[in-house]
Protein backbone atom coordinates (compact mmCIF):
# COMPACT_ATOMS: atom_id res chain seq x y z
CA UNK A 1 0.00 0.00 0.00
CA UNK A 2 1.14 3.53 -0.31
CA UNK A 3 1.86 5.28 2.45
CA UNK A 4 2.26 8.87 3.77
CA UNK A 5 4.22 9.45 7.18
CA UNK A 6 3.82 13.25 8.63
CA UNK A 7 6.28 13.21 11.51
CA UNK A 8 8.79 16.02 12.73
CA UNK A 9 10.82 13.98 14.81
CA UNK A 10 13.47 11.85 12.72
CA UNK A 11 14.09 9.02 14.99
CA UNK A 12 10.22 7.81 15.19
CA UNK A 13 9.65 8.50 11.41
CA UNK A 14 13.17 7.07 10.25
CA UNK A 15 11.89 3.97 12.12
CA UNK A 16 8.14 4.08 11.22
CA UNK A 17 9.23 4.16 7.65
CA UNK A 18 11.73 1.29 7.82
CA UNK A 19 9.46 -1.09 9.77
CA UNK A 20 6.36 -0.22 7.01
CA UNK A 21 8.90 -0.58 4.32
CA UNK A 22 9.55 -3.63 5.31
CA UNK A 23 6.39 -5.02 5.21
CA UNK A 24 6.25 -4.44 1.81
CA UNK A 25 4.23 -1.20 1.64
CA UNK A 26 5.75 2.03 -0.51
CA UNK A 27 6.36 5.03 2.00
CA UNK A 28 6.26 8.69 1.84
CA UNK A 29 7.04 11.13 4.05
CA UNK A 30 7.28 14.61 5.54
CA UNK A 31 8.51 16.53 8.38
CA UNK A 32 6.74 19.85 8.41
CA UNK A 33 3.77 21.11 7.51
CA UNK A 34 4.33 22.98 4.33
CA UNK A 35 5.59 19.49 2.79
CA UNK A 36 2.92 17.49 4.12
CA UNK A 37 0.52 19.91 2.21
CA UNK A 38 2.81 19.71 -0.82
CA UNK A 39 2.41 16.18 -1.45
CA UNK A 40 -1.24 15.31 -0.14
CA UNK A 41 -1.43 18.03 -3.29
CA UNK A 42 0.35 16.28 -5.19
CA UNK A 43 -0.18 12.44 -4.91
CA UNK A 44 -2.45 9.96 -3.68
CA UNK A 45 -2.17 7.94 -0.97
CA UNK A 46 -4.14 5.00 0.48
CA UNK A 47 -3.46 6.10 4.31
CA UNK A 48 -1.76 9.03 5.60
CA UNK A 49 -0.30 8.61 9.18
CA UNK A 50 -0.39 12.60 10.94
CA UNK A 51 1.29 14.14 13.63
CA UNK A 52 -1.20 16.80 15.42
CA UNK A 53 1.96 19.17 16.23
CA UNK A 54 4.17 19.98 13.73
CA UNK A 55 6.90 22.70 13.64
CA UNK A 56 5.18 25.30 11.30
CA UNK A 57 1.33 24.31 11.71
CA UNK A 58 -0.99 21.77 12.74
CA UNK A 59 -1.88 18.43 11.55
CA UNK A 60 -5.59 18.22 11.59
CA UNK A 61 -5.25 21.20 9.02
CA UNK A 62 -4.02 18.14 6.54
CA UNK A 63 -6.86 16.13 7.51
CA UNK A 64 -9.39 19.28 6.62
CA UNK A 65 -6.96 19.65 3.25
CA UNK A 66 -7.61 16.26 2.54
CA UNK A 67 -11.69 15.95 3.18
CA UNK A 68 -12.10 19.29 1.15
CA UNK A 69 -10.96 17.92 -1.34
CA UNK A 70 -12.89 14.70 -1.61
CA UNK A 71 -9.34 12.64 -1.10
CA UNK A 72 -10.80 8.77 -0.81
CA UNK A 73 -7.97 8.20 1.80
CA UNK A 74 -7.87 6.26 5.05
CA UNK A 75 -6.34 8.72 7.91
CA UNK A 76 -4.62 7.86 11.15
CA UNK A 77 -3.60 10.61 13.79
CA UNK A 78 -0.33 10.07 15.94
CA UNK A 79 -0.19 12.75 18.83
CA UNK A 80 1.91 12.26 22.17
CA UNK A 81 -1.63 14.28 23.72
CA UNK A 82 -3.53 11.84 25.19
CA UNK A 83 -6.38 14.57 25.30
CA UNK A 84 -10.44 13.30 24.46
CA UNK A 85 -10.31 16.63 22.60
CA UNK A 86 -8.16 16.24 20.59
CA UNK A 87 -9.43 12.89 19.59
CA UNK A 88 -12.79 14.31 19.17
CA UNK A 89 -11.64 16.83 17.00
CA UNK A 90 -9.73 14.72 14.67
CA UNK A 91 -12.36 12.35 14.52
CA UNK A 92 -15.05 14.76 13.33
CA UNK A 93 -12.61 15.97 10.86
CA UNK A 94 -13.09 12.10 9.07
CA UNK A 95 -9.94 10.75 10.78
CA UNK A 96 -10.25 7.07 11.01
CA UNK A 97 -8.01 6.50 14.06
CA UNK A 98 -5.97 8.04 16.97
CA UNK A 99 -3.07 6.24 18.41
CA UNK A 100 -1.20 8.06 21.34
CA UNK A 101 2.84 7.83 21.33
CA UNK A 102 4.52 5.98 22.58
CA UNK A 103 2.88 3.44 20.59
CA UNK A 104 4.10 -0.34 19.08
CA UNK A 105 5.33 0.05 15.40
CA UNK A 106 3.30 -3.28 14.90
CA UNK A 107 0.21 -1.67 16.61
CA UNK A 108 0.74 1.23 14.16
CA UNK A 109 1.05 -1.51 11.52
CA UNK A 110 -1.94 -3.52 12.53
CA UNK A 111 -4.20 -0.20 12.50
CA UNK A 112 -3.13 0.92 9.07
CA UNK A 113 -4.10 -2.53 8.02
CA UNK A 114 -7.29 -2.28 9.75
CA UNK A 115 -8.28 0.71 7.84
CA UNK A 116 -7.47 0.00 4.68
CA UNK A 117 -9.93 -3.00 5.12
CA UNK A 118 -12.67 -0.79 6.04
CA UNK A 119 -12.14 1.62 3.52
CA UNK A 120 -10.72 -0.73 0.45
CA UNK A 121 -12.70 -3.90 1.07
CA UNK A 122 -15.88 -3.17 2.76
CA UNK A 123 -13.38 -4.45 6.36
CA UNK A 124 -13.05 -7.94 4.73
CA UNK A 125 -10.26 -10.24 6.18
CA UNK A 126 -10.27 -12.07 2.98
CA UNK A 127 -10.49 -9.85 -0.57
CA UNK A 128 -11.70 -12.01 -3.38
CA UNK A 129 -12.51 -11.77 -7.29
CA UNK A 130 -14.38 -14.24 -8.68
CA UNK A 131 -11.24 -17.64 -8.93
CA UNK A 132 -8.71 -15.27 -6.86
CA UNK A 133 -8.57 -14.46 -2.85
CA UNK A 134 -6.36 -12.92 -1.16
CA UNK A 135 -5.07 -13.01 2.62
CA UNK A 136 -4.30 -9.26 3.64
CA UNK A 137 -2.93 -9.88 6.60
CA UNK A 138 0.00 -12.89 5.54
CA UNK A 139 -0.41 -11.04 1.50
CA UNK A 140 -1.24 -14.68 0.30
CA UNK A 141 -2.70 -14.92 -3.32
CA UNK A 142 -4.64 -18.46 -3.84
CA UNK A 143 -6.37 -19.30 -7.60
CA UNK A 144 -8.65 -22.52 -6.72
CA UNK A 145 -7.31 -22.83 -3.63
CA UNK A 146 -3.61 -23.25 -5.21
CA UNK A 147 -0.81 -20.57 -3.77
CA UNK A 148 0.53 -18.24 -6.27
CA UNK A 149 3.87 -17.05 -5.58
CA UNK A 150 3.89 -13.10 -6.38
CA UNK A 151 6.54 -10.49 -6.20
CA UNK A 152 6.07 -7.67 -3.63
CA UNK A 153 5.40 -5.11 -6.77
CA UNK A 154 2.87 -7.70 -8.79
CA UNK A 155 1.28 -8.20 -5.37
CA UNK A 156 0.81 -4.57 -4.91
CA UNK A 157 -0.55 -4.13 -8.37
CA UNK A 158 -2.65 -7.04 -8.08
CA UNK A 159 -4.34 -5.09 -5.08
CA UNK A 160 -4.62 -2.40 -6.73
CA UNK A 161 -6.53 -3.83 -10.01
CA UNK A 162 -9.29 -5.08 -7.41
CA UNK A 163 -9.57 -2.22 -5.54
CA UNK A 164 -10.11 -0.11 -8.61
CA UNK A 165 -11.89 -2.92 -10.57
CA UNK A 166 -13.75 -1.86 -13.96
CA UNK A 167 -12.09 1.56 -13.83
CA UNK A 168 -9.55 2.54 -16.37
CA UNK A 169 -6.26 3.14 -14.70
CA UNK A 170 -3.83 4.80 -16.47
CA UNK A 171 0.01 3.94 -16.93
CA UNK A 172 1.15 6.96 -14.67
CA UNK A 173 -1.40 6.19 -12.02
CA UNK A 174 0.04 2.65 -11.27
CA UNK A 175 3.31 3.83 -11.42
CA UNK A 176 2.70 6.61 -8.40
CA UNK A 177 1.26 3.85 -6.64
CA UNK A 178 3.81 1.51 -7.15
CA UNK A 179 6.79 3.27 -6.79
CA UNK A 180 5.50 6.90 -4.75
CA UNK A 181 7.37 10.05 -5.20
CA UNK A 182 10.27 8.17 -6.94
CA UNK A 183 8.33 7.28 -9.87
CA UNK A 184 9.07 11.09 -11.12
CA UNK A 185 12.63 9.58 -11.50
CA UNK A 186 11.56 7.34 -14.17
CA UNK A 187 11.86 8.50 -17.92
CA UNK A 188 9.60 5.50 -19.01
CA UNK A 189 6.95 3.66 -18.36
CA UNK A 190 7.90 0.29 -19.91
CA UNK A 191 8.46 -1.28 -16.11
CA UNK A 192 4.74 -1.11 -15.66
CA UNK A 193 4.07 -3.08 -18.78
CA UNK A 194 6.57 -5.65 -17.81
CA UNK A 195 5.51 -5.73 -14.40
CA UNK A 196 1.87 -5.97 -15.72
CA UNK A 197 2.88 -9.06 -18.54
CA UNK A 198 4.12 -11.01 -15.45
CA UNK A 199 1.24 -10.65 -13.32
CA UNK A 200 -0.65 -11.79 -15.84
CA UNK A 201 1.01 -14.88 -16.97
CA UNK A 202 1.44 -15.86 -13.61
CA UNK A 203 -2.70 -15.44 -12.72
CA UNK A 204 -3.05 -17.43 -15.96
CA UNK A 205 -1.00 -20.39 -15.41
CA UNK A 206 -3.05 -21.25 -12.33
CA UNK A 207 -5.91 -21.20 -14.08
CA UNK A 208 -6.96 -18.14 -13.95
CA UNK A 209 -9.15 -15.96 -16.59
CA UNK A 210 -7.57 -13.14 -18.21
CA UNK A 211 -9.16 -10.11 -16.05
CA UNK A 212 -6.43 -7.64 -17.04
CA UNK A 213 -7.52 -5.55 -20.59
CA UNK A 214 -5.52 -3.23 -22.32
CA UNK A 215 -7.12 0.04 -23.88
CA UNK A 216 -4.63 1.19 -26.06
CA UNK A 217 -3.96 5.20 -25.48
CA UNK A 218 -5.82 4.92 -21.80
CA UNK A 219 -4.17 2.29 -19.94
CA UNK A 220 -5.55 -0.63 -18.58
CA UNK A 221 -8.65 -2.36 -16.52
CA UNK A 222 -9.25 -5.32 -14.58
CA UNK A 223 -12.70 -6.88 -14.85
CA UNK A 224 -14.71 -9.91 -15.95
CA UNK A 225 -16.25 -8.48 -18.67
CA UNK A 226 -14.95 -9.22 -22.00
Amino acid sequence: MKILLIEDEPSLLASMQRFLENEGNIVSSASTFQQALEKVNDYDYDCVVVDITLPDGNGLAIIQDLKKRNKSVGIIIVSAKNSLDDRLTGLDLGADDYLTKPFHLAELNARIKSVLRRRLFDGKTKITFDVISISPENQQVNIHDEIVELTAKEYELLLFFISNKNRILSKSIIAEHLWGDSMDLADSHDFIYTHIKNLRKKLIEKGCPDYVKTRYGAGYIFTEKP
